[in-house]
């Protein structure tokens, strides 16, 4: 086994700095990340499905 191997694929993105957003700011960016969210729990469910639908079919 590499070393790089056990090196993350991403660096891991560092919190935003909410101390120095506005108000509109800090909205807009909500706003921003209830949309990732929404995004991410629909491909959740997705292959959450073909999860589900490829088990039923080699259950005997």
């Amino acid at each position: 086994m590499d070393l790089d191997d056990l090196e993350p694929r991403k660096p891991k993105s560092q919190p935003k700095d909410l101390e120095a957003m506005g108000v509109e700011e800090l909205e807009a960016y909500l706003a921003e990340l209830e949309t990732e969210a929404g995004r991410v729990r629909e491909k959740i469910a997705a292959k959450k499905a073909y999860k589900e639908g490829a088990a039923s079919l080699f259950k005997s």
